[in-house]
């Protein structure tokens, strides 16, 4: 019967080992992707220069936002280029990313 279930609880981590591991992998895709709006929006969306701060941001209008820069029917001077270098699964990901940033209260 301990043999049973030692062997029950083996499969079952080895199992989720690979769900851990493909979140982990999203996680950190979402998290290189952001890292290329930091030089305007700051680290984790947390800016202090007047851009828009995304940390927080809901994750509808973000994506809303993201998909009309890249159709151009939201005016920009930069973001309508950098908005058509990405997928909307991309676009998904990165909303998640900033939606579960808190912002800095440091300067």
């Amino acid at each position: 019967m301990k043999k049973r279930i030692i062997f029950a609880l083996t499969c079952a981590v080895a199992m989720a080992l690979p769900v851990f591991d493909a979140q982990a992998e999203v996680d950190k895709h979402a998290r290189n992707l952001a890292g290329s709006c930091a030089a305007c929006h700051g680290t984790n969306g947390s800016n202090k220069s007047g851009m828009p701060i995304l940390a927080g941001m809901d994750k509808a209008l973000f994506v809303t936002a993201l998909k009309e820069f890249k159709s151009g029917a939201r005016p920009a001077t930069v973001m309508q280029h950098h908005a058509k270098g990405y997928t909307d699964e991309e676009f998904e990901l990165l909303a998640d990313f900033f939606a579960a940033q808190k912002i800095s209260k440091k300067h």
